[in-house]
């Protein structure tokens, strides 16, 4: 799933949607740094049943700091859900998800 991602951003046919958007601003996060850490990072966890179209959470980093973004992998394009920097209160460390 990851190079088909990668492949489509390569190819310049994603979107960043809205939320992302203003998520990326509310961390300082420029679209250029969202798709140099796509393009560098790794899926954690992989989401084959979300409609529309399966995603997955990719950890990457930006600015020396872990970050996760979560990319929907659609036919003919990468959709950019949201892109947030993992929480102590809900993640062990940078990869690892706390059990509720």
């Amino acid at each position: 799933m990851i190079e088909d991602i990668k492949a489509l951003i390569e190819e310049r046919k994603y979107i960043i949607t809205l939320h992302a958007k203003k998520r990326m601003d509310e961390r300082g996060v420029s679209s250029a740094d969202l798709i140099t850490f796509i393009m560098n990072g790794d899926i954690i966890e992989e989401y084959p049943d979300s409609e529309p179209c399966p995603s997955a959470l990719i950890l990457g980093t930006v600015a020396d700091c872990h970050c996760h973004a979560v990319v929907a992998l659609c036919k003919n394009h990468a959709r950019i859900i949201t892109v947030y920097w993992p929480d102590e209160e809900k993640w062990i460390d940078h990869k690892t998800r706390k059990s509720n």
